[in-house]
C-alpha cells in the first residue's frame, strides 16, 4: 500500500514541470518583442545600410527564429515526453512532429538548433570581422566546434544504442521462435 501510494505521489509530481513550460511560452514572448525590436532597427536602417549590415540584420533576424523554434520543440516536446500527451482533436495545421518526437529526437533537434544558432553568430562574427577580435573569433569557432563534436558523439551513442537495442530484440524473437518448434 505505501509502495502504490508513493508511485502514484511521484508519478503526479511530473505536473511540477507544466509551470516550466508556461515559463518558456513567456519567453517565447519575450523573444518575438527581441525580434520586432531588431527588426525595426533594421528596416529603420535598411536605406543607409551597407550591404554587410543588411545581411547581419538579416542573420539576426534568423537566430532569434531558430531560437523561437527550439523553444516551441522544448515545449511541446517535452510536455509530451515528461508530463502528459496532447490531444491535437481535429486541428488540421497540427504538425507531424509534434507527438513522434521521442526524448532521443528531441536532444537530437535541440543539439542541432544550438548548432545552427552557434554557426549563425560565427557568420556574423566573420561578416563584422573588422570589428571583432582574434580571440573573440577563436572562442566562437572553439565553442562551436565542440558542439559540432557533441553533436555528433550524442548521434552516434544513439545510433549504437538503436543497434544494441536491434540486437537484443532480434535475439528475443529468435529465442521465441526457437522454443516453439
Amino acid at each position: 500500500m505505501i509502495e502504490r501510494v508513493l508511485e502514484r505521489f511521484l508519478f503526479a509530481s511530473r505536473w511540477l514541470l507544466a509551470p516550466f513550460y508556461v515559463m518558456l511560452v513567456a519567453a517565447l514572448g519575450v523573444l518575438l518583442l527581441k525580434a520586432a525590436q531588431e527588426l525595426w532597427h533594421f528596416v529603420s536602417h535598411a536605406v543607409t545600410a551597407t550591404e554587410s549590415e543588411v545581411i547581419l540584420g538579416v542573420l539576426a533576424l534568423i537566430d532569434l527564429t531558430l531560437t523561437g523554434s527550439l523553444i516551441v520543440i522544448v515545449i511541446f516536446s517535452g510536455y509530451e515526453n515528461f508530463v502528459s500527451r496532447i490531444d491535437p482533436g481535429k486541428t488540421e495545421d497540427w504538425p507531424e512532429w509534434m507527438g513522434k518526437i521521442d526524448f532521443t529526437g528531441l536532444k537530437l533537434k535541440l543539439l542541432s538548433s544550438i548548432v545552427a544558432i552557434s554557426a549563425i553568430q560565427v557568420l556574423k562574427a566573420f561578416m563584422n570581422v573588422k570589428n571583432t577580435s582574434d580571440r573573440d573569433l577563436i572562442w566562437l569557432v572553439g565553442i562551436h566546434m565542440v558542439f559540432v563534436v557533441s553533436g555528433l558523439i550524442m548521434a552516434l551513442t544513439d545510433r549504437f544504442s538503436e543497434a544494441a537495442h536491434g540486437k537484443k530484440a532480434g535475439a528475443k524473437k529468435a529465442s521465441a521462435a526457437d522454443s516453439e518448434h
